[in-house]
């Protein structure tokens, strides 16, 4: 009867052959080392866990209470072959598990370029690296091709065999960019840039998706890695470029506000230096940048003409988000030195010859249509000179 039951439960394991454990058969390098690490930590423990559960099913059925036959011996407590046994075998086990995952954590540093393509084939020494700027939003990817000057939202291609450079930021909160098949999820941050070094050795059509709970509209941030061929990877650019829009600040402060389950979108040309105001959140005209703040902090700051440098923002995120109404957000204004040169708009700082300068400060608003001014008299040192 027993068996009959066991039998009728089969059919339930069925379902289990459509699984797609896409971690365990990966179609990149990078993940495929990441698995094999995973394989040989999983069979180093498995040396200690069978004899353990072996033996714990062995000794409940020797000594069970109507063996009359097992020793019994209320007397014993030590053995000193067995201690040896006891600590030496998991001490040698952690010894290399350890060296294992020392070696295998700096190989698979997310931050080291490819030593290699594949196993036995290195990186050729006469192919760039394809550069893929990725940007999290609420609640869809953007990718940035800077060496074609193309993007994409929910939508990355790669060639097969050719190294992947990948530059991560988020212009929200914390999030995951995540592709199995690829390599490892990697996070990403608001004023920060994480990198992923990858290869996909396989052409095909891959899932990519959040890892990381980033809101209501999480559960449909998944977005298609496409692994190419050169040729199919060259026409599949000239088709952003021919079909797609173009990507501009404003394009930009349009695409980030909060949207689900948002379809593919194509763009034909970039701002110049859009990742780079995306990952400093100075997007915004005339905001200032994080890179720019800590260069103007590190020769000595606005002093205390600084403290009022904020203009209110315009452009609330919150509202979309349904965010209850709170306090008036701002951003830092960025530095001006006149009509003719300023250091906001893409302008660059206006020479000194005096080391100093009368620099324009955007106060706080006064009102929607009125933006008071001060001015200040600043070292030339404290005015940053690139854009």
């Amino acid at each position: 009867m027993r068996a009959l039951r066991l039998v009728a439960l089969l059919p339930l394991l069925l379902p289990l052959g459509a699984c797609n454990a896409v971690v365990l058969n990966p179609a990149g390098d990078v993940a495929m080392q990441q698995r094999d690490l995973l394989l040989y930590s999983v069979g180093l423990m498995l040396i200690v866990i069978i004899p353990v559960i072996v033996l714990t099913i062995f000794f409940a059925w020797r000594y069970r209470a109507s063996n009359t036959e097992a020793t019994y011996d209320p007397e014993w407590d030590h053995s000193a072959r067995l201690e040896v046994v006891i600590w030496a075998v998991p001490l040698l086990i952690i010894i290399c598990l350890g060296a294992l995952t020392w070696v295998g954590t700096h190989v698979l540093d997310p931050f080291r370029p490819l030593s290699r393509i594949a196993p036995g084939q290195p990186v050729p020494a006469n192919v760039q690296p394809l550069d893929v700027e990725v940007v999290a939003l609420d609640w869809k990817w953007l990718f940035i091709y800077p060496q074609y000057g193309i993007a994409t939202v929910n939508e990355v291609a790669a060639p097969v065999n050719r190294e992947i450079d990948f530059h991560i930021t988020s212009a929200t909160v914390m999030n995951s960019f995540f592709i199995p098949a690829l390599a490892g999820q990697i996070y990403a941050m608001a004023g920060m840039e994480t990198q992923l070094h990858a290869v996909i050795n396989q052409a095909g059509s891959y899932q990519g998706l959040s890892a990381n709970y980033s809101g209501a509209g999480f559960s449909g941030m998944h977005f298609t890695f496409k692994g190419l061929s050169d040729n199919d990877f060259n026409s599949w650019v000239s088709s952003v470029k021919t079909a797609g829009g173009s990507l501009d600040r404003g394009t930009y402060q349009s695409l980030e506000r909060p949207t689900e389950n948002e379809p593919v979108h194509r763009y034909a040309s970039v701002d110049n230096g859009l990742f780079h105001a995306i990952v400093n959140e100075c997007v915004a005209s005339g905001s200032m940048c994080i890179d720019q703040m800590a260069s103007v902090d590190a020769k000595g700051s606005l002093g205390m003409a600084g403290i009022h440098n904020v203009v209110q923002l315009a452009d609330n995120r919150l509202a979309a988000k349904g965010a209850a109404v709170g306090p008036l957000r701002t951003f830092v204004a960025a530095l001006c030195t006149g009509a003719d040169g300023g250091y906001g708009a893409g302008k660059p700082a206006m020479p000194a010859s005096t080391g100093l300068l009368r620099v324009n400060l955007p106060l706080a608003q006064a009102s929607p249509s009125e933006t008071l001014q001060s001015s200040a008299v600043l070292p030339a040192a404290l005015v940053p000179t690139h854009s």
